[in-house]
């Protein structure tokens, strides 16, 4: 199989890489969340993303994944449903992507056809 088929993503920083960090809580969690909110909402997309992220809040996550999925940017999609534990839309797209890699295989395998 050609490695150089990963180095596209390796540019991208696509690959799935979830780190735990300080759990915020309390009235600074509700307060950061809300904020998050506002900018997912005014279409600051990528800094509600980095809220949601700090404080662990899966809807906020999940609803950055479904904007990831409608733009077509699957990976990172993938990644926002992991990190939300949305195990119903990070299964359907690693199904999906699973049938993709398997009809690459398929078409690069030679005496198949």
């Amino acid at each position: 199989m050609d490695k150089k088929i990963f180095e596209k993503f390796d540019k991208e920083n696509s690959f799935i890489r979830v780190t735990t960090g300080v759990p915020v809580e309390g009235p600074r969690k509700a307060a950061l969340n809300r904020k998050g909110n506002q900018l997912f909402n005014s279409g600051k997309i990528e800094e509600a993303k980095r809220v949601f992220m700090t404080t662990g809040y899966s809807d906020g996550l999940s609803r950055v994944g479904d904007f990831y999925k409608s733009k077509e940017r699957l990976v990172e999609a993938l990644r926002m449903y992991w990190m939300a534990h949305d195990k119903n839309k990070a299964g359907h797209l690693i199904e999906h992507t699973a049938g993709f890699i398997q009809g690459l295989l398929r078409e690069n395998t030679p005496g198949e056809g």
